[in-house]
């Protein structure tokens, strides 16, 4: 602490105490009495000294939280000095001079933080804050020092409307509207950290016409408390638009479900494979095994959670199942969690055969193993593809799905969890159409009519190991992935939050495989469970031994179109 700092805040604590308690003194009529002076002042530099630093405080920099400090600084003081002398002077006595003393060191403070921020009322830019809870209030405290004066905050309760915060107004949305009709202002900041994306769209939707940029606070679990709230704000991209955030994601059961235990993940280095990675270290896993082929993606993995927890990275392909079988046995895992699989469905289109080996045999001898080596619980990553597939990869992993509903477990728990896409996966349009706007390229998308589900890659891995958790064995889970959205109206909503003017949609025609809209189910006999996020399918009987063999006809068959539609008759090849 520098010292000319120091030495100034007691002689203030001593010359303002010397003037209240003249004051005081001559409106009891009392005789000013400098032993009583001398050691109220001597324990308030003392109080000023020993507690939350008081001596520290920066004036110019002032918030509430300063003023209570202060005031709670010579209360103490006050507690200390009053037994010592009610019996020269009365209580009524001490307490005026008291509350003179702090209205006087508060005014004092305050003049001086207005004459120190005088220059700065003068703002480039105005900012209007929505939401007036503790993040709206932390946001706007630093504003304060900013080139951002806050012209008002918005917010929905209706209790607070018509009151101010230091001075700044806070109004309805309804308020803000006609507001806005007479002039745009610069920045909109939504702080409402835990709200859904529902909620923030709703914001973005109706405001974003008045405001020249838009920005908006993190989720509430991705905010850094040790960091400033204003440095954390971000451009409002379409994910936070698209986000789903499930409420009735039951983290404790999820926890339960893989703290301490050993698990196996296969595709450990793609989207998904990471994430569920992610979570379960976060969920308090005890050793991961990352199995991947990708060299460059078991790299990164490793380097992002190497130092977190036990890991051992196994470079190895899914289809070799010798090579899998020593891994098995060498780690012997609690869980299995196979997210290995082809999913592009054009590339599949053009490369079957591979697609077979890497999705169908590569899924079948990691449950065959799984079973051999006595896992607790198989969790099989599959996909809304699966349903009535009109591709190639759809089918494969709809051939998946009757396998590891109809296998012999020998008390193995295996379960099939079929969601949608996922945003900002390596095979979603987000990235692409991201690439094709930077570059000034026109967005391409197959069909105007063309609709697919969304969901965030950690939202979908936390329902899918929540989806684990409650298996016994045999169900095929579907995560709620609310309603389905066209490709075009996403498209058009990334154009408008790149705030370019120059970019255009053009429509391509559907690709090989490719149908319009996807479905979760085969049919409506889906079951509820406990979580309204989480259903479960009907079941699809199919003998195994006969499925087993159909497997390997499919191997061994030139025909594999043929063999797909035997083994799956809902397969409806599209080849447009």
């Amino acid at each position: 602490m520098n010292l000319d700092k120091r030495l100034l805040n007691f002689l203030v604590i001593a010359i303002l105490s010397l003037i209240t308690f003249a004051w005081t003194f001559w409106i009891f009529h009392e005789t000013f009495t400098f032993m009583v002076v001398s050691v109220v002042i001597a324990v308030r530099l003392a109080a000023s000294v020993l507690i939350f630093k008081d001596y520290s405080l920066s004036w110019s920099k002032a918030t509430q939280k300063t003023f209570l400090i202060k005031s709670v600084v010579y209360l103490a003081a006050f507690a200390l000095y009053m037994p010592f002398f009610y019996s020269m002077l009365s209580v009524s006595f001490f307490i005026s001079e008291l509350f003179i003393y702090l209205f006087c060191i508060n005014l004092l403070m305050y003049g001086y933080y207005y004459y120190m921020n005088r220059g700065r009322e003068i703002k480039s830019k105005e900012v209007v804050i929505y939401g007036a809870g503790k993040a709206g209030l932390k946001l706007e405290e630093e504003f304060r020092d900013s080139a951002y004066r806050v012209k008002c905050f918005v917010d929905d309760s209706e209790i607070l409307h018509r009151r101010s915060i230091d001075g700044v107004k806070i109004i309805s949305k309804e308020e803000l509207k006609k507001y806005l009709q007479k002039e745009k202002l610069d920045l909109l900041v939504i702080a409402m950290p835990s709200a859904p994306a529902k909620r923030i769209q709703e914001v973005y939707e109706r405001l974003h016409p008045y405001f020249d940029e838009i920005r908006v606070l993190p989720a509430l679990d991705e905010i850094l408390r040790d960091k400033p709230f204003s440095t954390q704000l971000k451009d409002i991209s379409v994910e936070d638009l698209l986000a789903r955030h499930p409420q009735d994601l039951d983290k404790e059961m999820i926890s339960a479900f893989l703290t301490s235990k050993t698990i196996l993940i296969t595709g450990a280095g793609g989207s998904i494979g990471s994430e569920i990675v992610r979570q379960c270290v976060k969920f308090g896993a005890k050793k991961l095994i990352l199995l991947d082929h990708s060299e460059y993606n078991l790299y990164q993995i490793e380097q992002e959670v190497g130092e977190k927890v036990e890991i051992a990275c196994v470079m190895q392909s899914v289809v070799n199942k010798h090579q899998l079988e020593q891994t098995f046995s060498l780690y012997q895992p609690e869980i299995v969690i196979h997210a290995a699989a082809y999913k592009h469905v054009p590339l599949v289109e053009e490369n079957v055969k591979e697609a077979i080996l890497n999705n169908v045999i590569g899924t079948k001898n990691c449950i065959d193993l799984a079973i051999a080596h006595s896992v607790e619980k198989f969790i099989l990553i599959s996909t809304d593809k699966a349903v009535r597939p009109t591709n190639v990869m759809g089918t494969t992993k709809r051939i998946c799905e009757l396998y590891a509903q109809n296998v012999q477990s020998n008390g193995t728990e295996i379960v099939g969890v079929r969601f949608g896409n996922v945003l900002g996966s390596s095979g979603s349009v987000i990235p692409k159409f991201k690439s094709q706007i930077a570059k000034g390229q026109n967005i391409t998308v197959t069909d105007p009519e063309i609709t697919r589900y969304f969901m965030l890659i950690p939202e979908a891995c936390e329902l899918v190991l929540q989806a684990g958790a409650i298996g016994k064995g045999g169900e095929i889970f579907i995560l709620d992935m609310g309603d389905p959205i066209r490709i075009v109206d996403l498209a058009n909503r990334m154009i408008q939050l790149s705030g370019r003017d120059d970019i255009e949609i053009k429509f391509t025609g559907l690709r090989p495989g490719e149908k319009l809209y996807e479905e979760l189910l085969i049919d409506d006999s889906d079951m509820h469970t406990e979580y309204d996020s989480i259903t479960v399918a009907a079941p699809t009987p199919y003998d195994i031994l006969q499925l087993q063999r159909d497997i390997d006809r499919l191997v061994s068959s030139e025909d594999t179109l043929k063999i797909l539609k035997e083994i799956v008759p809902e397969f409806n090849h599209q080849t447009n």
